[in-house]
């Protein structure tokens, strides 16, 4: 079935809000729109849709808003190195997801957050329902299975993002070794102290950097050394950027700023836990400025 996707500029008058269309219409004027999009992208071009999750203040209809972004013009490989969220001591490490020609790859030690998202699910879910941090507590709480709050919103939104782009790889390849380690996941037996977490998680050989580290060894690339998602992501930015031997392959690097909202707090760049990889970071910087 195909998604009814709304186009067309934010706007915000007094206390109305809604989506002026290029034909003068006005949508979604009856509907909440979160409050972060209307602090970030009021008075630009983007697109809306309905998800199938409910708010729970008003019980409709979950409105998701994102910049319609630039198509690639050939299939790509994106590794996301995310900042670590300060309110966890379980993010201390950042986090690592790949987006393969637009599935992105997500992988966690809590069942739910393993799962494949498309672009706009990623980067910028809005923080209510289900996706907000519980309003008490400010954080992941699923106390009411009625009302979980799961505190897994846009992830731009959460953190500011480090981002590897890869094109020349087989990406039918390395996606069908992906969707093989979630189906892996998802037909495991869920943590019997915790139903909430996966069993097999674990922060030194099966994380959601590791999970991301073996598809590439899989996939035949096993020079991508690394335990933890920075340290990963430096080694597998060397790798692309100025070691690849096969010159198809090629990189780029930029920087995705955080776009700081009330249900969140500023990110912050976790440490390599290599000192060899502090070389590399420095490296890497240096090639990509110049």
């Amino acid at each position: 079935m195909k998604e009814n996707i709304y186009r067309g500029i934010l706007t915000a008058k007094d206390v109305d809000a809604y989506l002026l269309t290029e034909d003068g219409a006005n949508v979604l004027e009856n509907e909440k729109i979160w409050s972060g999009y209307l602090k970030h992208f009021t008075g630009l071009k983007v697109c809306a849709r309905l998800l199938p999750q409910r708010d729970y203040e008003t019980g409709n209809k979950i409105i998701i808003m994102w910049p319609e972004p630039r198509t690639p013009a050939s299939p790509f490989i994106e590794l996301y190195f995310n900042e670590r969220l300060t309110k966890y001591h379980t993010s201390f490490l950042g986090h690592l997801a790949i987006n393969v020609n637009g599935e992105i790859f997500n992988f966690s030690h809590l069942l739910n957050e393993n799962e494949i998202m498309k672009h706009e699910d990623y980067f910028f879910r809005p923080a209510l329902g289900e996706f907000a941090p519980h309003p008490v507590l400010g954080r992941y709480n699923v106390d009411d299975p009625q009302r979980p709050y799961y505190d897994k919103f846009g992830r731009l939104f959460m953190r500011t993002i480090h981002v590897l782009k890869i094109t020349g790889l087989d990406v039918k390849k390395l996606s069908q070794i992906f969707h093989e380690q979630l189906e892996t996941i998802k037909n495991t037996p869920p943590d019997p102290k915790n139903s909430e977490k996966y069993r097999d998680f674990n922060i030194l050989t099966n994380s959601c950097s590791t999970i991301i580290q073996e598809g590439f060894k899989k996939y035949g690339l096993k020079n991508i050394a690394g335990m933890f998602p920075r340290d990963i992501f430096v080694n597998a930015s060397s790798y692309f950027l100025y070691q690849a031997k096969d010159k198809r392959i090629k990189a780029s690097r930029r920087v995705l700023p955080q776009l700081i909202v009330s249900e969140a707090a500023p990110s912050v760049m976790p440490p390599l836990m290599n000192p060899l990889n502090r070389w590399k970071a420095r490296q890497i910087k240096n090639i990509c400025r110049n």
